[in-house]
């Protein structure tokens, strides 16, 4: 596995996936680096639902999207046809559990990198999943009781490159 500074140096968000599925090796190293995040307290609540690129949920997901947002016919669905989507939910009780879940997904992208699979965080569908079918959606993902969705990722190998994002040291940091 790659050096972690040189995966985080080197990760982009991926958009565009070749077909091949990942292997349960794969899925399984995925999976253990996300419920090795650090959680508060040390509560341990996040729950990851592992969910294959052709599952008919996925189609509901993004046409629930597409209705909120009021978006028609976009050039791709919300995972970029990945072969695997990650949801992460959490607690709806324990208000850290969103910070938990973006701490877990953050280790997924980076043993992805490592891995030299591709990921996209995805944020953009938390107003469908949260929405009038939330509870449709929970129990379509098999979320555990008092359980809401937090953020997910798609994960997958690469058919599309690009280069990591620029940052500037001087307007982003501040040193006291």
């Amino acid at each position: 596995m790659k050096d972690v500074l040189k995966a985080m140096e080197q990760r982009f968000s991926t958009r565009g996936y070749t077909k091949e599925a990942l292997t349960r090796d794969e899925l399984d190293c995925l999976v253990r680096a996300g419920l090795q995040a650090p959680t508060a307290a040390n509560r341990q609540e996040v729950h990851i639902t592992v969910v294959n690129g052709g599952d008919p949920v996925l189609r509901e997901i993004e046409e629930e999207k597409n209705k909120k947002s009021g978006i028609q016919d976009p050039p791709h669905n919300f995972y970029y046809e990945a072969p695997t989507v990650l949801f992460l939910s959490a607690e709806k009780k324990f208000s850290w559990g969103s910070l938990d879940a973006g701490i877990a997904v953050e280790n997924i992208s980076l043993a992805a990198e490592g891995l030299g699979l591709g990921s996209l965080i995805i944020g953009c569908i938390k107003d469908a999943l949260s929405g009038d079918k939330k509870d449709y959606f929970a129990d379509a993902l098999k979320l555990p009781e008092g359980y809401a969705f937090e953020i997910a990722i798609a994960v997958g190998h690469k058919a599309a490159e690009k280069e990591p994002h620029e940052y500037s040291l001087e307007k982003n940091v501040t040193y006291l």
